[in-house]
């Protein structure tokens, strides 16, 4: 989803970081074999989740929702050198073809994969994350929320994808739409919950930047 005019928003991806060669295999790739490619996070958020990886040098990254692993490459840019990122998704027929580009990478083994429902696998984790990203299934956003922060540590960051939803958050809510009605609510909780500051970004679908007090 792109909000600004389409002239203005080329300039901006021409004068930000150039994606790297990898990552550009991986979305040839992605769309030439993968349904619903749309879903990649695309060369400018992803330049945009590396540079906050790197400002922030995180140990441990947890993401919820890894589709082909595209934004798992970018913020293991910044990870420390002894640093893990955990990523976990519910599709079995992508674990390959994600593993395949991990280990095109210099980060593959600090990339562990869970397969599964994230609400099952969350609380399973014995760790604490810097940094997490949210990019999952819409209507467990609050439920992932619950889960996930107090497993972020002081000064922590959670990203958060797609809270414009499309610009569906400003139009009239239809009963029946679960996802725009979900990620409302989350907005709301992380407008309102105490243990964060945020600030909403209008960065492609939308990205919110939460920080742990």
């Amino acid at each position: 989803m792109h909000f600004l005019p389409e002239e203005l928003d080329n300039y901006i991806v021409a004068h930000s970081e150039a994606e790297p060669e990898l990552l550009q295999q991986l979305t040839r790739e992605t769309y030439q074999k993968i349904l619903q490619p749309i879903m990649l996070s695309g060369p400018y958020q992803g330049r945009i989740l590396s540079m906050i990886s790197k400002l922030t040098n995180p140990n441990a990254i947890l993401e919820l929702g890894t589709f082909t692993g595209y934004a798992t490459l970018c913020l293991a840019e910044g990870l420390q050198k002894d640093g893990e990122i955990h990523t976990i998704d519910i599709n079995e027929e992508l674990v390959d073809f994600q593993r395949k580009y991990f280990d095109k990478s210099e980060y593959g083994h600090q990339i562990f994969q869970h397969l599964g429902n994230a609400l099952d696998i969350i609380p399973k984790l014995k760790k604490t994350f810097d940094l997490i990203f949210i990019d999952a299934d819409k209507p467990n956003y609050v439920n992932y929320f619950h889960l996930i922060i107090d497993k972020l540590n002081p000064n922590g960051i959670i990203l958060s994808d797609n809270v414009l939803w499309h610009g569906k958050v400003v139009e009239p809510l239809d009963p029946k739409d679960a996802s725009t009605k979900a990620v409302l609510e989350y907005n709301k909780l992380l407008k309102e919950d105490p243990r964060i500051e945020t600030v909403l970004l209008p960065i492609r679908d939308g990205l919110t930047i939460s920080r742990k007090l």
